[in-house]
């Protein structure tokens, strides 16, 4: 029996399927799941087939489409390439002791600005300045030698021409005479190196810039020849002026050499809305780096009020020219399609999708090549709603003139 029942509830199900199905579209009218009758001609359509992937769809699916637009005008703008820069030194020091030491005084706060001859450091000088006065000593004793030396060779010199001397004493007295003369030029060499050695216990600022920390207070003995990072006594950058490096890519360096060879390149290093300094192109590196394809250039950047310091992250503009007759548009206008960008362009109130071809892009704006011509209006908002051939109501954008309406059509 229980086979029997199923078998009845299979069969019933069946033919309640079927009738459903023959009778599919009456169901679904009188429950308001019909499809429009017209939207399989719309898709076929040439001009929905025109639509890049996502932008098919019915020409007027509601009326207009509600869109803002502005006037394609030609205007003056500038030529910038645009880089991440890093803030570099120009002179980076590590100030270093020339001898072993102690030091007894430090003149300067870490992170203070010091200026070029400034005395950092003072070490230990009272060994040096004790040589200093033997060697002096020895000096003036050498000196008394020389005058004693030079009387005894005038004098064999006499005898000898009394025939009183014999030429032995006279080669004697001149020996001891040259003698003389080598003991103190040696030990006045002996007092300029001392000499200098003192100077090297007054440690000054060998350039202008800011200090960085301190590893070494009064007290601490300093060594020569410990060649260690940690033997470092301070390190100076010089900020003002100071370097901004950037690398761009090596399609665009014909056109920065161009440039440079015109005369001095301009180059705005931005830190943020409130904080841009500018300067000019400094250099660019002798090679392209094979591993990314860009090349490495330096600008150099007037810095008296610090606004740039030492491993920031700035954004670099390189002002390569102008461009008097730029067509530019907002970048929010321009949309990507399988070939390549395209906007939509307003004729009497119907949008027509424009392949376009871009030049670059800069500030938010985009420069065309090709593919708009002055005077034409394009859409900068409401544009992913639309397709080719659609119908809009435009409104100018905010700061522009609206264009003037166009005329209705002659009534018969």
């Amino acid at each position: 029996m229980r086979m029997v029942r199923w078998a009845v509830i299979a069969s019933v199900a069946v033919v309640a399927c079927g009738a459903v199905y023959a009778f599919r579209d009456d169901i679904g009218q009188k429950l308001g799941f019909s499809a429009p009758a017209n939207a399989t001609a719309t898709a076929a359509s040439p001009a929905g087939a025109a639509q890049p992937p996502g932008r098919r769809g019915r020409a007027n699916p509601g009326g207009a489409v509600p869109v803002v637009v502005t006037t394609v005008t030609p205007k003056s703008l500038p030529v910038v390439i645009e880089a991440v820069g890093t803030v570099q030194a120009i002179v980076s020091i590590q100030i270093k002791p020339r001898i072993d030491s102690q030091i007894v005084k430090v003149n300067v706060a870490e992170g203070a600005l010091v200026k070029e001859g400034d005395l950092l450091f003072q070490l230990d000088d009272r060994t040096l300045k004790a040589q200093l006065g033997q060697i002096e000593a020895q000096i003036r004793k050498d000196q008394s030698q020389l005058v004693q030396a030079r009387r005894d060779v005038q004098r064999t010199e006499e005898l000898l021409g009394k025939g009183a001397g014999t030429m032995v004493n006279r080669d004697t007295a001149s020996t001891a005479l040259k003698a003389a003369e080598a003991q103190l030029e040696a030990d006045e060499a002996n007092r300029a190196s001392v000499l200098t050695s003192l100077t090297y216990t007054e440690i000054k600022a060998p350039v202008s810039g800011r200090i960085g920390s301190i590893a070494f207070k009064a007290g601490a003995i300093v060594r020569q020849s410990d060649n260690s990072t940690t033997a470092v006594l301070a390190t100076i950058n010089q900020v003002d002026p100071i370097f901004v490096s950037f690398a761009i890519p090596q399609v665009l360096l014909p056109d920065l050499r161009a440039a440079m060879a015109k005369g001095e390149v301009k180059v705005n290093a931005i830190v943020n809305d409130d904080l841009k300094q500018s300067g000019a192109m400094a250099f660019i590196e002798n090679s392209v780096d094979p591993n990314t394809g860009t090349v490495t250039a330096k600008a150099r950047i007037a810095n008296a009020n610090e606004g740039l310091w030492p491993g920031q992250f700035v954004r670099a503009e390189v002002i390569l020219g102008v461009e008097p007759e730029a067509l530019s548009l907002p970048s929010a206008a321009v949309l990507l399609g399988p070939t390549g960008p395209y906007v939509f362009v307003i004729k009497d109130n119907v949008a027509e999708l424009r392949p376009i071809e871009i030049k670059r892009t800069q500030h938010g704006d985009t420069i065309i090549g090709k593919g708009v011509r002055p005077g034409e209006v394009v859409v900068v908002d409401g544009q992913l709603r639309l397709v080719n051939g659609a119908t809009v109501a435009p409104r100018a954008a905010a700061g522009e003139q609206p264009k003037p309406a166009s005329p209705p059509p002659p009534r018969g």
